[in-house]
């Protein structure tokens, strides 16, 4: 009983990962055609169907045909919902737009269809996102003046509604570092983890992962979680040594602004950001950072080359966004198509499909596929206790 159906199947990370702990994916589903191209190129085969489709017009009956599975077949359906309503950056909408709309649907599907299990990967935001968007200044403003905000704009109020929401399951969740599970990134992820209950138990018994991989592995880890295994870690995965195979490999990149290439260049090798240019004078500071110059946090992302002896940060949909820079360590560029692919931890020679930007979305949006393949693992251990 290892048939998967895959729901906002993407570049294929998350499937990738499932299937090298021995799961059949039999159906993908993505709205997105380039995706689907992306899944053609390297994920076609004969008991693989890809399926372009809104799930908010899907119903169970049309997902279980395509998969060509009965309702009882279905051991697990995974998916990594669009996450930008619950992003802590910019406005958090929750459900009140589709793609918050369409973690809904998935819940709703996977009611219907029944399945041993489920996995729903998505930000850390989802943890603390309302229902209610209520803005920073405006919760100071309540605070100042004694006004109770009201349930659905309390802090973790769209995630109780989720978890109110999934009938039958026993659900477990946490906030899950990749680098601790031998990924080359430090990108924090919450995976919800469900269980079928029949007579009220759950079908089989679930434990999330224990980490394999420590920031320094000679330290001895004091999280309760792992107390019976401080010892014996992994060091983290660096950029150095994810990339090394690539040496000699013509780059595909995001090219700089001129502008932005030559304050780039200040930055000393090895990694800095922003920072590192207050020892040309404070004018060449403001001139870089302009407008930012005077915002709030810390700004780390601004003019950034990424250390090579660490995990790179967390891959986005762009490596030279203005506030979030993903700069080569030594070399006077963003990080490339081919480098993403690395740090993922995509098979070698994954081929995407799309424009350079297109090729950037697919596979910054993607879980890695080792920590995809660290939770498949928890579950299949799990699983394998009642076949």
């Amino acid at each position: 009983m290892n048939n998967i159906i895959s729901f906002f199947a993407g570049a294929g990370g998350m499937d990738l990962g499932f299937e090298q702990a021995g799961f059949d994916i039999k159906l993908a589903v993505e709205i997105d055609p380039i995706m689907c191209q992306t899944l053609e190129l390297n994920r076609k085969n004969d008991t693989l169907t890809i399926y372009e489709k809104n799930i908010l017009d899907a119903t169970a009956e049309e997902v279980l045909q395509q998969a060509k599975l009965r309702k009882g077949e279905v051991a697990g359906m995974i998916g990594g919902s669009p996450c930008q309503s619950f992003s802590t950056a910019g406005n958090r909408g929750a459900f009140s737009d589709e793609r918050g709309q369409a973690m809904i649907k998935y819940i709703d599907l996977i009611n219907a269809i029944r399945p041993k299990f489920f996995v729903l990967e998505n930000v850390k935001g989802l943890l603390s996102a309302a229902l209610e968007h209520v803005s920073i200044e405006d919760r100071k403003k309540n605070k100042d003046e004694g006004i109770v905000l009201r349930a659905e704009q309390q802090p973790g109020s769209a995630f109780s509604f989720i978890l109110n929401r999934i009938q039958g399951y026993e659900v477990h969740y946490k906030l899950l570092n990749s680098a601790d599970y031998g990924v080359p990134q430090k990108r924090e992820r919450v995976f919800v983890i469900g269980i079928l209950k029949e007579d009220d138990e759950p079908l089989f018994p679930y434990a999330f992962p224990k980490k394999t991989h420590s920031k320094s592995a000679k330290i001895k880890e004091t999280l309760f979680d792992y107390a019976d295994d401080a010892e014996g870690f992994e060091p983290w995965i660096t950029f150095e040594q994810a990339t090394a195979h690539l040496k000699g490999t013509t780059m595909n990149y995001q090219s700089y602004s001129e502008k932005r290439m030559h304050y780039m260049k200040m930055i000393p090798v090895g990694g800095g950001n922003w920072r590192d240019l207050e020892k040309f004078g404070d004018d060449v500071v403001r001139q870089a950072m302009g407008g930012a110059y005077n915002s709030g946090g810390g700004k780390v992302g601004f003019f950034r080359r990424i250390k090579a002896s660490e995990p790179a940060p967390t891959l986005l949909t762009s490596p030279a966004q203005n506030s979030t820079n993903l700069g080569h360590p030594f070399e006077d560029r963003p990080l490339s198509i081919e480098e993403y692919l690395a740090i993922q931890q995509f098979p070698k020679n994954y081929k995407v499909a799309g424009k350079l930007m297109d090729q950037y979305k697919q596979i910054g949006n993607a879980v890695p596929v080792g920590l995809a393949y660290a939770v498949a693992k928890s579950i299949k251990e799990g699983l394998q206790t009642i076949l």
